[in-house]
């Protein structure tokens, strides 16, 4: 299982104001997963040499129950059960990775119905519809966040453009690998995804209300070969526009964007 942690800025459509990473420092993330420390730690001076076989028993049953324990919350449960409330495999064809024709690779993301089910269903829904295909991965920022979900045919986008979701709570962190939804505000989810790829996390956004809904359980080395030339998106850096994403496709990535690695197929496992 992909192990999460927390990232920064503030991941929104067009339309919204640009996520974008804070300038000044930021704390240390709280890592919300479960831990083996504390009551599977014991100190040098609890291990007595003098423990009876039953006081052994005991104590063992007692690490036992601490243990099982620490997995209580709905966070650490999620996070810490590999198969439990897990929705689809979907593998990704990526092409163009580092920018580099002919260089390929492979995705697999699962959904998580448990963490949130609406978006699961979305991003399940659009995968049985072909959405993805020749999706282009358009706005890169290493240490944040990968983006994509603008259809390259502006018909198709059009009509998904009118299906927003009304929003699910956050139940886990924006952890490394988590796969999110990017939003105009609440209540306006409809088929632009972010992977986050902070290798700490961008816990950040979880008070935003951005609530992921699955994982990358493999290819995240793969993730971080989007190619990120282009920088932020437009008007802020010299990135693709979203504006003209929508409104022109991949007519306009191909003829101006050109190196920006995409999804040549998504298909169920």
């Amino acid at each position: 299982m992909v192990r999460v942690t927390c990232v920064v800025a503030a991941l929104c459509l067009t339309g919204a104001s640009a996520f974008t990473a804070p300038s000044t420092p930021f704390s240390a993330p709280r890592l919300l997963r479960a831990t083996r420390t504390g009551p599977l730690h014991a100190s040098a001076s609890e291990e007595q040499d003098n423990i009876s076989r039953r006081d052994v028993g005991s104590r063992l049953a007692i690490l036992a129950s601490s243990f099982a324990t620490t997995f209580t919350s709905p966070v650490d449960l999620a996070l810490a059960a590999d198969d439990e409330g897990a929705g689809k495999l979907i593998e990704f064809e990526v092409q163009n990775l580092d920018g580099i024709e002919g260089n390929t690779g492979k995705i697999v993301i699962r959904t998580r119905p448990d963490w949130a089910p609406k978006g699961a269903q979305r991003f399940e829904e659009l995968t049985e519809q072909k959405f993805w295909n020749n999706c282009r991965i358009f706005r890169v920022l290493p240490g944040f966040v990968a983006q994509f979900g603008i259809n390259g045919d502006p018909q198709t986008q059009a009509v998904w453009r009118s299906r927003a979701l009304t929003d699910d709570p956050v139940k886990v962190t924006n952890a490394r690998g988590t796969i999110v939804f990017a939003t105009a505000g609440p209540n306006t989810r409809t088929t632009q995804i972010f992977i986050n790829t902070r290798d700490q996390g961008n816990s950040f956004l979880d008070k935003q209300g951005f609530s992921p809904f699955g994982e990358v359980v493999s290819g995240m080395d793969v993730v971080d070969k989007f190619y990120s030339g282009y920088g932020e998106g437009a008007p802020s850096g010299k990135g693709p526009n979203q504006g003209l994403i929508q409104a022109k496709g991949n007519e306009y990535l191909e003829k101006s964007y050109s190196k920006l690695s995409f999804f040549s197929s998504a298909t169920f496992k």
